[in-house]
């Protein structure tokens, strides 16, 4: 150290005792540990959960939202502080090694100085504010606010200057995006927060998310399993169908499905049914014009539909205007909450367990509910059924005993006819 430096720091220290130098010291690290902290706290902070506090009018929230707006005027502010602190400790540390033990003890003091600093100014309280980021930036808030103020000149030309390197390297501060999440960012999110909200909530806002991927196609009625009424049919035998309906909506079609020219709410027919008064004018007389929507719809795009339309009941049309099959709000509902309208045990009819990874399955039997029941992953590009996806692959309908591999899986025909396959033997192969 030279003379004049050694000097001014003997008469800087001869002013105050070891004992103020040591306090004042201690006072500037709580400081450094305090910006140190709050920085990584304040960068670390889960801006979607500030946004929620802002909303709820917290004041804090308010304050670290305006100062988050101008990371670079924060960041500038924070350094700032940070380095003053820390270049003035060393010159404490200084002052106090010569007070002591000399010039001699100086190199010392600084070592354990950055000892000190690393360990309690910086890992511990950056540590603790990587865990408990909410901690640290709320209350820090009302500090930088009014620090913000008073420096402002000095941050503003530390942020201009730093900005203008940026610049020169080719960055730009002010390219800036609203952050926003991805459909795989948010299942994350809901994975991540499983802890906080019950299975069920967590898998209804996953299947929310999936609504996307999944289209009509996935979830109707197929045109052969449609019921409805045939209005060319006897009126006894209408009658019988509309008694012996588990629908309170039904088609109403001349000789085929694909002949629909109205929707008959069975509620319309309660007192005429009672007394079993009914006639076909009147069937024709209280439907209403059917909603048609096209094939491939995806399920969020529905729902917004029948919102929007008031309807709850709708035919699902191919290219050519061929009905594919019905699609109702509960079937989408069902997406989302899980199934309610359709009796389990009749789900079940649809595969039977003959081992631990094989099953007996009916040629209709859904793919996609399939998969979601017994946590398999057939895959397939278009057919929805377990007949369609061997037709897929075969281009034709195969004899009995025929055997065909499909990924992970061996799928064996047990019966069917020249039109359709009525029951496959899957079975899981272990790999």
């Amino acid at each position: 150290m030279s003379p004049s430096i050694s000097k001014g720091a003997h008469s800087l220290s001869d002013d105050f005792s070891v004992a103020s130098l040591v306090s004042i010291l201690i006072v500037l690290l709580i400081f450094s540990a305090f910006f140190a902290g709050t920085e990584t706290a304040l960068m670390r902070l889960n801006r979607y959960k500030l946004k929620h506090e802002v909303r709820a009018g917290n004041r804090a929230a308010k304050i670290i939202d305006n100062l988050l707006k101008k990371p670079d005027m924060l960041i500038g502010l924070i350094l700032l502080g940070n380095n003053l602190v820390n270049f003035t400790a060393v010159a404490l540390v200084t002052m106090i090694a010569l007070k002591m033990g000399g010039e001699s003890s100086v190199a010392i003091a600084t070592l354990i100085l950055t000892v000190f600093v690393l360990i309690f100014c910086d890992a511990a309280p950056k540590t603790l504010a990587a865990l408990h980021p909410e901690r640290l930036a709320f209350p820090s808030a009302f500090i930088y606010y009014p620090l913000m103020i008073i420096s402002y000149p000095v941050v503003r030309l530390i942020s201009a200057l730093s900005n203008g390197l940026l610049w020169l390297i080719g960055v730009r501060t002010n390219d800036e995006k609203e952050a926003s999440l991805s459909n795989d960012e948010l299942r994350t999110i809901v994975y991540e927060a499983g802890k906080l909200i019950t299975r069920n909530y967590q898998s209804m806002l996953l299947n929310i998310l999936d609504l996307e991927k999944v289209t009509v196609d996935d979830v109707m009625v197929p045109h052969t399993e449609v019921l409805g009424i045939d209005i060319q049919e006897d009126i006894s035998e209408i009658r019988n169908t509309i008694i012996n309906s588990e629908h309170t909506l039904l088609p109403v079609f001349r000789e085929n499905i694909n002949q629909v020219f109205g929707i008959i709410h069975l509620r319309k027919l309660a007192n005429l049914s009672a007394k079993s008064l009914f006639r076909k004018k009147d069937i024709e007389t209280l439907s209403f014009e059917p909603y048609f929507i096209q094939e491939g719809t995806s399920l969020n795009t529905q729902l917004v539909e029948f919102r929007k339309r008031k309807k709850r009941f709708a035919l699902v049309v191919d290219e050519y205007g061929d009905i594919q099959g019905i699609v109702t709000m509960a079937d989408i509902l069902e997406e989302i909450v899980g199934e309610f309208t359709t009796d389990p045990t009749n789900k079940n009819e649809e595969f039977k367990k003959e081992s631990a990874n094989c099953f007996l399955v009916n040629g209709n039997a859904n793919i996609r509910d399939l998969n979601k029941v017994l946590n398999w992953k057939i895959p397939s590009k278009k057919a929805k059924t377990i007949n369609g996806l061997i037709l897929e692959h075969l281009g034709d309908i195969p004899k009995p005993k025929t055997q065909i591999n499909i990924s992970d899986y061996s799928l064996e025909v047990i019966g069917g006819n020249e039109n359709f396959i009525h029951s496959v033997r899957i079975k899981k192969q272990n790999n």
